[in-house]
């Protein structure tokens, strides 16, 4: 069966960066739904579309094409009473505090989450790059924004997608885009994470407006 609109990929692929660093060589393959539900970057739909089972290839994307140019402006710096301790370099919070909150507590972030909905900042990641003792340092770029990409890809099974994954816009069982990114879609809060965070490689970034 070859890859077109409505079709469920699994894909072979390895990371590296422009010199060939390996990033990301996963064990298990990427599963994404194909035909523009942002399962994976346009560049990389574009070269599968078409393809059959076995078909390999190389592709390099510019930061335009993946994770997008550094923005210095997604950098920054926030008293640290409005964060939870204990508090470690590489943390991921989803949105930042408000001014006025300080020193939240689980039930007082929840409620922030629920004030904030309309702000749109739930699909904002920030990691934590530096902790001093009154301020902490958050970046809200991807840690691969600004880096030419190259993407090593095998094709290891195609098959018809359910009508309840396209309705979805997801594979069962799969929540977004791969290689660690966050999907924008998917805005439910686990309250498990409420009054902790989570590292750079964990499962969920801990939610803090």
């Amino acid at each position: 069966m070859k890859i077109s609109k409505n079709t469920i990929v699994s894909l072979r692929y390895k990371l590296t960066d422009a010199q060939n660093n390996v990033i990301e060589e996963p064990e298990a393959p990427m599963v994404y739904l194909h035909g523009g539900y942002d399962g994976t970057f346009p560049k990389i739909e574009t070269a599968l579309d078409g393809q059959d089972v076995g078909y390999e290839t190389t592709l390099q994307l510019d930061p335009g094409d993946a994770f997008g140019e550094y923005d210095p402006e997604l950098l920054k710096i926030e008293p640290r009473t409005r964060f939870p301790e204990p508090l470690e370099v590489g943390m991921q919070f989803e949105g930042v505090p408000d001014a006025d909150d300080v020193s939240l507590d689980a039930e007082q972030v929840h409620e922030v989450i629920d004030d904030s909905e309309e702000e749109d900042l739930s699909a904002m990641i920030y990691t934590v790059t530096d902790v001093a003792e009154n301020q902490v340092v958050l970046d809200g770029n991807h840690p691969l924004a600004g880096m030419a990409l190259r993407f090593w890809l095998q094709v290891e099974e195609v098959r018809i997608a359910t009508d309840e994954e396209i309705q979805n816009r997801h594979p069962q069982g799969e929540e977004g885009l791969g290689f660690g990114v966050l999907d924008e879609g998917d805005d439910e809060i686990d309250e498990d994470y409420i009054g902790g965070a989570q590292k750079k490689d964990g499962a969920n970034p801990h939610t803090l407006h």
